[in-house]
């Protein structure tokens, strides 16, 4: 019975994926915080990662990285409005800068978590392969 490094690792490389660009839409929303018009913008992180997933476990190849993208070239899933909690100064800008920083502290602190369990993969893997 033969394990491909890629079942194995398939979950959390696609997690890392999505949570770069996830961290990259926030950080614009973060940077336009004061631009009059801005609309902050978001992904649901559980709905592209079950779009993702039902796209690898269909047997669809990911050969190139823009492969890996809707047909508006954004990541599995729909770049969606973020609902403001409340309104604004009146310049039509729905960035709530407080709930953008926590979204990015936690999207990042995610972020590092997918890289431990992926480490903690390929670690065990070179265990198992040394036979100890």
């Amino acid at each position: 019975m033969s394990i491909s490094i890629n079942q194995v690792t398939q979950y959390h490389e696609t997690a890392l994926l999505l949570r770069s660009k996830r961290s990259e839409i926030i950080a614009s929303n973060i940077a336009n915080a004061n631009t009059p018009g801005y609309k902050a913008r978001d992904i649901d992180f559980k709905e592209a990662m079950r779009i993702a997933s039902s796209q690898q476990s269909s047997g669809l190849k990911t050969t190139h990285s823009s492969h890996f993208s809707s047909s508006d070239g954004t990541t599995p899933g729909t770049l969606k409005y973020v609902q403001p909690f409340q309104t604004g100064t009146g310049d039509g800008n729905t960035v709530d800068l407080p709930s953008q920083q926590v979204a990015f502290g936690q999207n990042a602190l995610e972020y590092q978590m997918s890289l431990r369990f992926l480490s903690s993969k390929f670690k065990g893997m070179m265990t198992a392969l040394k036979g100890e």
